[in-house]
């Protein structure tokens, strides 16, 4: 009877995992296929959101050659802009999405030009 309560609760708990992973697909759930080895069920997504006054995730690490896309999901305009203009989107009304695809390895620090001191940065690594 133990046996059967601890399946469940393991099996109940990998749900709810994958569950929040769906809902939040940023965050890779790791499960345990061999003892020792650990494989990702779900793959992070190159998104950033804008809400709230800042964007989200502050500090996103992707490999060369990714298309990163920022959504604006706040009522107001904002706009993203590499601090040294390698990349610049018009103002984003809400549900307006802006991609950049990054082809070299560095860290890029943007803001929103109509609230400065929105900021974040995406860090690309060599393949």
């Amino acid at each position: 009877m133990k046996t059967i309560a601890i399946i469940s609760a393991v099996l109940a708990l990998s749900i709810i995992m994958a569950a929040h992973s769906l809902a939040n697909p940023r965050h890779a759930v790791m499960f345990a296929t061999e003892p020792g080895v650990a494989s990702s069920v779900t793959s992070a997504t190159n998104v950033v959101k804008i809400e709230n006054f800042s964007f989200s995730p502050a500090v996103l690490t992707v490999p060369e050659g990714t298309t990163v896309t920022w959504t604006n999901k706040d009522d107001i305009p904002h706009t993203v802009v590499q601090s040294e203009e390698k990349f610049k989107s018009k103002a984003l009304d809400t549900d307006d999405s802006f991609s950049y695809t990054f082809t070299q390895p560095g860290t890029y620090e943007y803001f929103c030009s109509l609230h400065p001191k929105m900021t974040a940065k995406i860090v690309v690594e060599p393949k």
